[in-house]
């Protein structure tokens, strides 16, 4: 987005609650000024309707999209992830860069559509076929740098540092052999990384050593050195095979053999971070971290249930993702990380304190911990955040003569899925009527590379 825009918003959340007649300024994108109370200036862009910060989707593995579906058949042993990704290894033998940016632009037009408007891509999907690195070591990032280029979302590129197949250094399985890097190598994937995103406005990258089954310990402390103050994201605790093995090998469990490693702080974000013991997710809560919840791919794997409401309770830091993409939307996974709870408790409302609204509660609390994860100033409509909004349509059945966080709790709660009309990233427009701009040709190419791969 160049030069100045103005923007007028019939109603918004804004950091301090609900406003009407909402006139935002921006330069190149970020939020200038906000004055309300006033009617549209001459020239302004209008948005009828709730417009909300648009939501941060922290975690994605955009070519897994590609295999929505494709592991919903039980096997002859009892199913669960590990069962799951053999399905997700297969599928991903067959990939190119040129798949991969078809499938990760399709899962990011479906993002936008359903009110996720930043992205941080935990990208572990590095090299060739037989394992050799491409030619440019990052042509797999640089292939959703493209897609998100297209797309216009905005984007944290996470290239994963993947080196064995589990605790103690084991080795990797061949199912894995497009993932592994060493050390030396990693470094030339984050320079590629970055010279990827260059060209995106606002874009980020950060850094993701996959699991504590995935590097050695004293990676941790090398990866977070190697690039200050950039996010910094794990996969943790998301199975109970992975604490017992963790027990097993290294005698302590996966958060609390993390936090006794490495010094973990608001730069990290814990994705899943399912199974914890009281005292890891007390200390995890105060350390500042985000725990990065996956709620719907949680309950698609049959992972388990993260604890939010005691950790919400000791000051702990929450964002959603879509993960495995088998459902994409941010009403989603806010509705099931909620609903999980009120299942595991038996109570209703348990994502706010009395009084509050549980929609409300929950948009901004994933909208502030998915800015801190993604990096990036986004996550609020206010001055000095990039100009990320997502209007809801106004006339949609469930938010009729509802406003604020009525209509909020509505479009959450008792819409199939979240009723966006209109959606800016950086101020420039991506989804009109609901629909992405270029959805069309997006969904054709799309269409032709899965017919392609299932044939």
């Amino acid at each position: 987005m160049t030069g100045h825009t103005t923007l007028h918003l019939a109603q918004a959340l804004l950091p301090g609650g609900f406003a009407e007649n909402v006139t935002l300024t921006l330069d190149h994108g970020t939020i200038m000024s906000v004055v309300t109370g006033q009617a549209a200036p001459a020239g302004a862009t209008e948005l009828a309707g709730l417009t909300l910060p648009g939501l941060p989707n922290l975690h994605s593995h955009t070519f897994q999209r590609g295999m929505a579906g494709l592991a919903e058949r039980r096997g002859a042993s009892e199913d669960s992830f590990w069962t799951w990704r053999e399905v997700m290894y297969r599928f991903l033998d067959r990939l190119s860069p040129d798949d991969v940016q078809a499938i990760a632009a399709q899962a990011m037009v479906e993002m936008l559509e359903g009110g996720f408007t930043a992205l941080a891509e935990f990208h572990y999907l590095h090299h060739d076929k037989d394992g050799r690195a491409y030619g440019d070591i990052a042509a797999m990032g640089a292939a959703v740098a493209a897609a998100a280029a297209e797309t216009g979302i905005g984007l944290t590129l996470l290239p994963v540092l993947y080196r064995y197949g589990n605790f103690g250094c084991a080795a990797a399985a061949p199912g894995q052999r497009r993932f592994l890097n060493d050390r030396d190598a990693y470094a030339r994937l984050v320079e590629g990384s970055e010279k990827a995103v260059a060209g995106l406005p606002d874009a980020r990258v950060g850094l993701a050593p996959h699991s504590l089954r995935a590097v050695a310990l004293d990676d941790l402390t090398w990866i977070a050195q190697l690039r200050r103050n950039v996010p910094l994201h794990i996969h943790v605790a998301e199975q109970t095979r992975e604490v017992e093995d963790s027990l097993a090998i290294t005698g302590r469990r996966p958060v609390e053999l993390l936090m006794q490693t490495v010094a973990v702080d608001a730069r990290w974000c814990l994705i899943h971070a399912t199974h914890l013991s009281d005292a890891e997710r007390d200390a995890m809560a105060l350390s500042g971290a985000v725990a990065g919840l996956c709620p719907i791919t949680e309950a698609n794997l049959g992972d388990g249930i993260f604890d939010g409401v005691r950790y919400r309770g000791k000051g702990g830091r929450i964002g959603v993702g879509s993960d495995s993409n088998v459902e994409i939307g941010a009403g989603g996974e806010l509705r099931m990380l909620e609903y999980s709870q009120r299942l595991r408790d038996r109570r209703r409302a348990l994502w706010a304190e009395a009084g509050v609204s549980a929609g409300l509660r929950l948009w901004q609390d994933a909208c502030a911990g998915g800015a801190q994860a993604c990096g990036r100033s986004i996550g609020a409509i206010a001055v000095g955040r990039r100009a990320d909004l997502v209007t809801l349509e106004a006339g949609h059945p469930a938010l009729v003569g509802k406003a604020g966080d009525l209509a909020l709790d509505s479009a959450i709660f008792s819409a199939p899925a979240l009723p966006v009309a209109d959606v800016l990233v950086g101020g420039k427009p991506v989804v009109s009527g609901g629909r992405h701009i270029d959805r069309a040709r997006i969904a054709a190419r799309y269409g032709r590379v899965i017919r392609n791969l299932l044939s």
